[in-house]
């Protein structure tokens, strides 16, 4: 199969040459980023557990590309998926690619250590971890950690956006990994005013991220302040009960729930708010905070490793603890300050393309 004609085969100093798969949700915004970012590199193919975003048929020709639409579960390992084992195992026995690139290891990266041992394919596996894969799904009983560590194992090398990740990785037995952020293609451009106490929040609408706590936080924050307004994105199961619990607050004029958005549209949300609120359970490295902190966006965070490795000790934005001084200790910040260090962080540190030139490098020489 002849890679796409943009594809800048043995070309020093880029992935030319290699032949990879990504495997993971066609249908994620975080796995068409790595496309775009693989495809002018690698002669690259895609195999998604859903469908594609439009974008992927612009980058990638039909042949190149299998869509098993399937629905896996938030937490992977759906039997469903593993069902689709025999098409997936043919398809890339025919694609006979150098490296298998799994996004989500306790679903995509059992598929990839499977086809590649059942179809004894030459091809090595990368597995990029994505957060509640790694600090989740292990804690679900013993079959569940036995996958992981099954996963973590058949992978050459592995990618972790924290360092707290990569050591949790590790003591599941994994062997190299590289640790570097799921960052941002490009620094946004500042083209709007901030409002002073415009808050937004675009986590997913379900338990693991406390949409219900960012609710909480706000309320303190609108009882001191009357200016403050609260815009939520994103959709989840939680969203109807979210809305009525608002609305008993007598806080709806102040809180928008605005649903999914595109990327123009988040980016509009970022540019003008001046708080960004992300609360959950469990995480790695956010791309949401680091698309926050990139427009200017000063964070409140849970208390959570990752979360320290991105703001430091209250350098960048808060550790959110008890709400009862949340609003004096934001009084207290001076955010256009915050919002020129966090951008100039975000520049220094959380910017995707110089990773992803690394990580092919060390594929390259892994394929030598």
């Amino acid at each position: 199969m002849s890679p796409p004609a943009n594809t800048p085969k043995g070309q020093p100093g880029l992935g030319g040459g290699l032949k990879l798969v990504l495997i993971g949700d066609g249908e994620s915004p975080h796995l068409l980023k790595w496309a775009r970012a693989l495809a002018p590199r690698v002669q690259l193919h895609a195999i998604s557990s859903r469908g594609f975003l439009p974008e992927f048929h612009r980058l990638l020709p039909d042949a190149q590309r299998l869509a098993l639409n399937t629905a896996p579960e938030h937490g992977g390992g759906n039997i469903a998926l593993v069902k689709q084992l025999p098409k997936v195992g043919a398809w890339l026995a025919q694609t006979d690619a150098d490296w298998l690139h799994a996004h989500y290891l306790t679903s995509h990266g059992t598929l990839a250590w499977a086809a590649k041992l059942g179809w004894r394919l030459r091809a090595q596996i990368a597995g990029s971890a994505w957060g509640s894969d790694i600090l989740v799904t292990p804690n679900r009983g013993g079959s569940w950690k036995w996958l992981t560590k099954k996963a973590l194992k058949s992978c050459a090398i592995t990618t972790s956006d924290s360092r707290h990740m990569a050591e949790r990785m590790r003591e599941l037995g994994a062997g190299e990994v590289m640790v570097f952020p799921f960052g941002l293609e490009a620094l946004p451009r500042q083209n709007a005013k901030k409002e002073p106490w415009l808050c937004f929040a675009n986590r997913g609408l379900e338990p693991i991220y406390r949409p219900q706590l960012v609710i909480d936080a706000f309320a303190r924050i609108a009882a001191v302040q009357p200016q403050a307004r609260l815009v939520v994105a994103n959709d989840g199961s939680l969203r109807a009960a979210l809305q009525a619990d608002v609305d008993a607050r007598g806080l709806a004029e102040r809180v928008s729930f605005v649903g999914r958005l595109d990327a123009p549209a988040q980016a509009a949300h970022y540019a003008r708010s001046t708080w960004f609120l992300s609360l959950p359970e469990s995480d790695s490295v956010s791309v949401s905070v680091l698309e926050a902190m990139g427009h200017g966006c000063v964070p409140l965070l849970s208390e959570l490793p990752a979360n320290r490795e991105l703001i430091g000790d209250s350098a960048r934005g808060l550790i959110v603890g008890s709400l009862d001084d949340l609003p004096a200790r934001m009084a207290a910040l001076d955010t256009a300050r915050l919002a020129v260090t966090n951008r100039e962080w975000v520049a220094a540190n959380g910017l995707f393309e110089p990773h992803v030139q690394r990580f092919l490098t060390r594929l390259r020489e892994l394929s030598a």
